[in-house]
């Protein structure tokens, strides 16, 4: 889930007061709250299916997981009023319709998430989520209060599945310096892609249930020029840790034909506060380079977690921008080393504009728990920490995007993950079929 996009908490306070650059000209970019306004819905059509050969990681205890499902987003967003201070509301309406799971195959209240689901492992038949914003533009910077879609590489709301993962609180973004967008923002709670309503608090991805009241972020990504850009961010997860990233991504074209391109991500993080997650100081990064040939491209990645601990994130979410991090693997386990091989393959250049092709192979050795903390440690049966695992992941992938007539822009997608390691992660095989339809209303 890599992409690229940080500064000090402080800067949260700081974006509402930037202004313009001195000597231009400050324009009213306003379209008015109804002209501005846009009215769009997003049909997708969700079938999943993991099959977990070793069955540790499947709630239900047959190591088969399936559901499909229909899901409906919808999202308001209305321009503001004019004038140099303007207001405006955004606001959603989803749902989601089971069309096929089961008890035994829901996939329970573990990782494969794509139906909620009751103490009995029964999936709901339906389920619904309503929330909005209220929003103020001030010159160039614009402030929303309520539920937010945040994205970046700290905090950022996940999509991979049924329906999306959304906050709540207050975000600001600044964009008055031509290339630099800054982003700050105060959350309260958090809304998994299975949940109707917004838990107070917030979860991890190892870790679970989290008693934090708040986390914030603030950063900003800088577009050097046409061939680099840079990011920085912090977040703070109120009692469980500090995390601080940097990334960069480049490219260099040699002719019209082929091209370079390359990126790094870094991430340090370390406990924090009343250390509901226990003592860590991890840090984590890694590094791509590849070549664009016509329609093909080749990427060579390395990864390497030189912490103790897992590296953690927002359950659910997106908040990892590492190149190792795909499918099913994150390739983050402690002391864990990655390489992984990736192509694409646009078939654009053969007459059939929307049609891509991607696969890849990950590969990681090393990871040890010798010297994790309590909350991340992995013990063998006999007790003892696990040290020297090894796992790999292939993916192929197949999408399709219609190009034009009644259909234009509807996207058929195919994924496939096959997953291989040793005794602290799963064997499996999944499949998703994702088939999304986007209708602009206003």
């Amino acid at each position: 889930m890599s992409t690229n996009r940080t500064l000090s908490l402080s800067m949260i306070a700081a974006l509402a007061g930037l202004t313009p650059l001195s000597g231009m000209a400050v324009e009213d970019k306003s379209e008015g709250f109804i002209e501005g306004s846009t009215l769009n819905v997003l049909a997708r059509n969700f079938y999943f299916n993991r099959d977990d050969r070793k069955g540790q990681s499947s709630p239900t205890g047959n190591g088969y997981s399936e559901a499909w499902a229909q899901g409906f987003i919808g999202k308001f967003e209305s321009g503001f009023t004019q004038g140099s201070v303007g207001f405006g509301l955004d606001a959603f309406a989803m749902y989601g319709l089971k069309l096929d799971s089961g008890t035994g195959r829901s996939g329970g209240k573990g990782s494969f998430g794509v139906l909620p689901v009751d103490s009995d492992n029964q999936p709901e038949d339906g389920y619904s989520k309503l929330g909005g914003a209220v929003k103020m533009r001030l010159l160039d910077t614009v402030i929303k209060a309520g539920d937010v879609f945040p994205l970046t590489p700290v905090v950022a709301y996940g999509d991979s599945r049924v329906l999306p993962e959304s906050f709540r609180g207050v975000t600001a973004q600044n964009t008055s310096i031509e290339g630099l967008s800054l982003q700050g923002g105060h959350l309260s709670g958090m809304s998994q892609p299975t949940q109707s309503g917004m838990d107070k608090g917030f979860a991890t991805f190892y870790a679970g249930k989290v008693d934090s009241p708040w986390i914030g972020y603030a950063g900003g990504d800088y577009q050097v020029n046409k061939h680099l850009s840079v990011s920085l961010y912090t977040s703070r997860l109120k009692d469980a840790w500090d995390q601080y990233y940097f990334g960069s991504a480049a490219s260099y074209p040699l002719n019209d034909e082929v091209s370079l391109f390359g990126d790094f991500n870094y991430y340090k993080a370390v406990d924090e506060g009343k250390k509901r997650l226990g003592e860590f100081d991890n840090n984590i990064w890694s590094a791509r380079i590849g070549v664009k040939v016509g329609a093909h491209s080749l990427a060579l990645s390395h990864q390497r977690n030189n912490g103790d601990d897992d590296f953690d994130y927002l359950r659910m979410s997106d908040s990892i921008f590492l190149n190792n991090s795909i499918q099913y693997s994150d390739f983050n386990s402690p002391k864990e080393r990655s390489w992984m091989l990736a192509y694409n393959l646009d078939m654009q250049a053969f007459g059939i504009p929307g049609l891509t092709f991607m696969t890849r192979y990950g590969k990681g050795t090393g990871a040890d728990y010798s010297n994790a903390n309590a909350v991340y440690m992995r013990r063998d049966a006999a007790g003892d920490p696990l040290t020297d695992q090894r796992r790999w992941e292939r993916d192929i992938e197949a999408k399709y995007v219609v190009q034009g007539g009644n259909l234009k822009d509807l996207s058929l997608r195919l994924r496939q993950a096959t997953v291989r390691s040793s005794a602290f992660e799963s064997d499996l095989e999944e499949v998703r079929l994702i088939v999304e339809y986007p209708l602009a209303i206003l």
